[in-house]
């Protein structure tokens, strides 16, 4: 059986349509559907595009992995990845990141792979960012100088905690101390975890089961807030930098393109 036609089948179980009603859904025939998840035939290009236009999901996870375990559209999990769904776009379909507010970090533990928790954080896109699916999280403390406490540091979502590369920076969402920066290796065939550095040398490196590690991003940029007063710190005006560096970065890229 091609997973296409598995997939096809479960998702719109989730949605507890019949074939005749996900039918009406995406404009297509009952016929359709029913030859479809029958294996009777494949979903062509501009069908593959309206099934992931529906799902939020992209072309790629529906057509190569088995999502038959999948119990909810928000997120899926395939064996040991985790795959973030949807993401979230605005009216020109431009990716959006969201911004976890410093003052709800802690909060950020309980509601990560909660879809209302997600879905009423602010929202803002940044241009030249890598694809794939971008947070903005608040940092505490000094023990990733010359980052500093109060900065955002935004990062990509790593699907699979193998990928991980040693000695690059990452956020980290643990069981036992939430959200975290660090400097990460790999540690999981020697000891069942990860050895987590901070550049302050101070703070002496700790180890973390690789079971309690609950999500991983990777370091895309930092936005430094040392500008602004304590009470200037608002989420309004953790935008407006968000902002202003989306012109920096334009201003970048057309001056890059003169040389």
């Amino acid at each position: 059986m091609r997973k296409i036609q598995s997939n096809i089948r479960h998702l719109r179980s989730l949605k507890g349509y019949s074939q005749e009603q996900f039918a009406e859904e995406l404009g297509w025939t009952r016929s359709v559907v029913g030859s479809y998840e029958e294996g009777r035939s494949e979903p062509s290009i501009d069908r593959l595009i309206d099934l992931s236009n529906y799902f939020n999901i992209p072309i790629d996870i529906l057509v190569r992995n088995d999502l038959r375990s999948a119990k909810d559209t928000s997120f899926i999990e395939i064996g040991n990845k985790r795959v973030l769904f949807p993401i979230t776009v605005n009216e020109s379909n431009e990716d959006l990141i969201e911004i976890i507010p410093a003052k709800a970090s802690a909060g950020y533990l309980e509601g990560y792979d909660d879809p209302e928790y997600i879905e009423q954080l602010q929202k803002i896109k940044l241009p030249f960012l890598p694809t794939g699916t971008h947070r903005a999280f608040p940092i505490k403390g000094d023990s990733m100088l010359p980052v500093k406490d109060g900065s955002f540091v935004v990062a990509k979502y790593v699907d699979d905690i193998y990928d991980l590369k040693d000695g690059r920076t990452y956020i980290v969402l643990t069981k036992e101390d939430g959200l975290v920066y660090k400097r990460v290796y790999n540690h999981i065939e020697e000891n069942g975890g990860l050895l987590l550095h901070s550049d302050n040398k101070i703070y002496k490196p700790y180890r973390v089961p690789i079971q309690d590690v609950l999500e991983l991003w990777e370091f895309t940029c930092c936005i430094n807030t040392q500008e602004y007063d304590e009470s200037e710190l608002k989420l309004s005006s953790i935008v407006n930098m968000f902002q202003d560096l989306k012109v920096e970065l334009r201003s970048i890229k057309a001056l890059e393109g003169k040389l």
